[in-house]
């Protein structure tokens, strides 16, 4: 559980300043800066402002040569101006519109642009997505399961790409639909589908991680598929190859603890032996919208934290700083630890003979120098350098 989830001291605000939703925006626009070494630095710091202060210092400790600064302020309050030009705006996740399922996973986005309805968010949301060649019958079947779910209180979620992603949105238009993009919100993938984005725009709800302008590329489409199965109770796969993105989605989608739901389909069909195999590994079987309805869990946030949100320690004041000298002591002890396989933080904690605050900034050192990555479920791993 991430800082968003797991730091609950007090409300979280009910809509951001402009300024802190600059300030995060640039933190998260900053180089060796993800969703977790985000929350991190929120934690340690106190606010986003002062964590952008503390980079360049923070990186030169942890070896890189070239002192880490984060974007030019300009270039921030540009891209925040052109996102409100088109008639965008992001959500930041200290406020309280932002999406409780999403913010109970590890690597939550802290900034998402939004294009539409943000309040298609608080519902419960479940996430289709399969084949981009789907067959027509595949797509026919998406598109009424998609209707007869939304006619059931569920808004439909999935990631606009042609096929099953494209009839889930078209049959869930008339009761709410989230396209969640893979690059800059306002770059339409693929170029087909343009009618649709601005349906979905007029009646629904868009949401992107990347950059304004960004276009999508290869490694961009994992964390889409994060976000789409993270605001979601649960996934349902329709159509897919055993190696596709689909199933991608669906092991995070496990992963996150949601329902993972299968078509199954004639066994000769390739498109068919990604959902079989999901069934035969527990999966469940899907003929019809009811068998699924039959199986939902409460699972838009509230079980884990009802309505009791707060900020990621926003304005709260930053904790004490260990000993300098004690902390390049413990850098210096995980580069001997560390390696290309991830290692669990806590296990290194204890092998290091420190405790977690020490480690936590050793590691932020590290991370903003580039030579870590920082993974859900607690996990660090060595980058080659």
């Amino acid at each position: 559980m991430n800082l968003f989830s797991a730091s609950h001291s007090k409300a979280a605000s009910p809509e951001a300043t402009t300024q802190e939703k600059l300030d995060w925006l640039r933190l998260i626009r900053t180089e060796n800066i993800g969703p977790i070494t985000f929350y991190k630095l929120i934690e340690n710091f106190g606010s986003a402002r002062e964590a952008l202060h503390a980079l360049p210092t923070l990186s030169k400790k942890g070896g890189r040569k070239k002192p880490l600064t984060p974007p030019p302020v300009g270039d921030i309050e540009k891209e925040y101006a052109a996102l409100q030009k088109i008639g965008g705006n992001i959500i930041c996740a200290l406020e309280r519109a932002y999406p409780l399922a999403l913010g109970a996973i590890d690597d939550a986005p802290p900034v998402l642009s939004y294009l539409g309805n943000i309040d298609l968010v608080r519902p419960p949301c479940l996430a289709m997505v399969g084949a981009r060649n789907a067959s027509l019958n595949g797509r026919n079947f998406a598109k009424k399961l998609a209707r007869e779910i939304g006619q059931n209180g569920h808004i439909i979620v999935s990631g606009l790409a042609r096929g099953i992603d494209t009839a889930a949105h078209e049959g869930g238009l008339d009761t709410g639909t989230i396209a969640v993009v893979a690059g800059g919100i306002d770059v339409v993938y693929p170029r087909e589908n343009q009618n649709l984005y601005e349906d979905i725009k007029q009646r629904g709800l868009i949401l992107a991680e990347s950059p304004l302008g960004m276009e999508p590329i290869a490694r961009h489409f994992p964390k889409r598929n994060r976000i789409v199965s993270g605001l979601s109770t649960g996934v349902v796969v329709i159509e897919a190859t055993v190696k596709s993105g689909s199933l991608i989605t669906a092991r995070m989608a496990g992963e996150q603890g949601r329902d993972v739901y299968a078509v199954p389909g004639y066994p000769a069909d390739p498109r068919s032996q990604g959902p079989n195999k999901l069934i035969k590994e527990g999966a469940i079987l899907v003929q019809n919208a009811q068998d699924i309805l039959d199986n939902l869990n409460d699972f838009n946030g509230t079980n884990m934290m009802q309505d009791n949100r707060q900020t990621p320690a926003e304005h709260a004041p930053a904790p004490s700083q260990p000993d300098e000298k004690q902390v390049e002591e413990i850098r210096n002890d995980l580069l001997r630890q560390l390696s290309q396989m991830p290692s669990n933080i806590d296990e290194l904690a204890r092998t290091c003979h420190v405790s977690i605050p020490e480690l936590q900034v050793a590691l932020l050192e590290l991370e903003l120098a580039g030579r870590l990555q920082r993974l859900p479920g607690n996990r660090v791993v060595l980058l080659d350098e």
